[in-house]
């Protein structure tokens, strides 16, 4: 199967957008229920601006889609394929786990 560049770029971004810790904990947070800004800054630990600025992330690339009822604006994953997508990741990591935590060449390249 040949992939083109734009798709490769395109693919790697989608998984990027994972990646991050924070963004990461608020797809978790959400996998069975909708919440608010001020839930996930609770269920996270962490500023309310914070998660705003990730859920904008998150939003754009559509991994999560906001409705709003009354005053609260809430937040749920927008597929069901990314709920499948988390669960099908961790466990494949799960038997992987020291050595994805100590690859030295995904380490340097958070350094950079």
């Amino acid at each position: 199967m040949q992939i083109k560049n734009e798709q490769i770029e395109a693919y790697t971004k989608f998984f990027h957008g994972l990646s991050n810790p924070t963004r990461y904990q608020i797809i978790i947070s959400l996998l069975n229920d909708k919440k608010n800004v001020g839930e996930l800054a609770e269920d996270l630990c962490c500023s309310q601006s914070l998660i705003s600025m990730q859920l904008k992330c998150l939003k754009w690339c559509n991994f999560v889609k906001s409705i709003k009822e009354g005053k609260n604006i809430y937040y749920y994953i927008s597929d069901e394929r990314i709920k499948e997508l988390i669960q099908l990741g961790q466990s494949i990591a799960e038997g992987s786990i020291n050595k994805i935590c100590t690859c030295e060449v995904i380490e340097n390249e958070n350094k950079s």
